[in-house]
C-alpha cells in the first residue's frame, strides 16, 4: 500500500491491512517470553542435609535475572503498544520488521537464563546485552519505518516525537553498551546497570512529560 491510496482502500484490504492480527500475534509472543522467564524459577529440591534456607540463597541469581527480564520486557511491550496506537494500516515491510523486532525478544529467555546461571561470567552479561541492543535496534527501525511512511498512520509523527522516541531508546542502548564494556571487571555493575534500564527509561518518560515542549510525545510512550 502506498501513502496516496489510503482513501481507495475497499473492505477487504482494509481488514487485511488492519494491525490487528499482528498486534495479537506480538502480544502472544510477549506473553510466552514472561510464561518461559518464569518457569526459570523452580522450586529447589533437598537434599538430607539441605536446609531450605540455603536452597532458596541459590535461586538469587536466577530470581534477580527473572525480575530484571521481566521488567525490561514489561518496557518494550509498553513501548511496542506505544508505537503501534497511531497506525492504521501495516503493511507487508511492516509485519516482517515486527517479525524482526520479535526475534530477539523471543531470545530473552536464553539470555536471561545464561545469566541466572552464571551471573559473574561476563560472557553472559555479554550475550545479554547483545539481545538487548538488537532488541532495541529493531525497534527504532520499526519506528522510523512508520515515521517515514505517514499513510499507515492515522496521522503523521511531528519531530517532537521522533525526537523523544530517539532519546529514550538511545539512552537505553547507551547503557546498554556501558554495561557490556563493565562486565568484565565488575560483573554485578552490569547486572545493575541493566536492571537500572527501565527504571530509567519510565523516569526519564516522566520527566519529558513535565516539559510542555515533549509533553504530548512522552505521553505517547507511556
Amino acid at each position: 500500500m502506498t501513502d496516496g491510496k489510503q482513501g481507495a482502500l475497499t473492505a477487504r484490504e482494509k481488514r487485511d491491512l488492519s494491525p490487528e492480527r499482528m498486534l495479537f500475534f506480538s502480544d502472544g509472543v510477549f506473553a510466552i517470553i514472561i510464561t518461559i522467564l518464569v518457569l526459570e524459577l523452580k522450586i529447589p529440591e533437598l537434599g538430607s542435609d539441605v536446609p531450605l534456607a540455603d536452597a532458596v540463597n541459590e535461586m538469587k541469581p536466577t530470581a534477580f535475572a527473572f525480575i530484571v527480564s521481566f521488567l525490561i520486557v514489561g518496557m518494550y511491550w509498553v513501548s511496542h503498544r506505544s508505537a503501534f496506537s497511531q497506525v492504521r494500516y501495516v503493511d507487508r515491510n511492516t509485519l516482517w520488521l515486527n517479525l524482526l523486532f520479535l526475534l530477539p525478544a523471543a531470545m530473552l529467555p536464553f539470555a536471561s537464563g545464561m545469566v541466572g546461571e552464571y551471573p559473574e561470567e561476563p560472557t553472559a552479561l555479554r550475550v545479554y546485552g547483545i539481545v538487548l541492543i538488537v532488541l532495541t535496534v529493531f525497534l527504532l527501525l520499526l519506528d522510523f519505518y512508520l515515521s517515514r511512511h505517514p499513510g499507515l498512520l492515522y496521522q503523521p509523527e511531528d519531530k517532537a516525537t521522533r525526537r523523544v522516541t530517539l532519546v529514550a531508546h538511545g539512552s537505553s542502548l547507551a547503557v546498554y553498551v556501558l554495561a557490556m564494556l563493565v562486565a568484565t571487571w565488575r560483573p554485578g555493575i552490569a547486572l545493575i546497570l541493566y536492571i537500572s534500564v527501565p527504571l530509567l527509561y519510565f523516569l526519564l518518560v516522566g520527566f519529558l512529560k513535565t516539559d510542555p515542549r515533549t509533553m504530548v510525545a512522552a505521553t505517547d510512550l507511556d
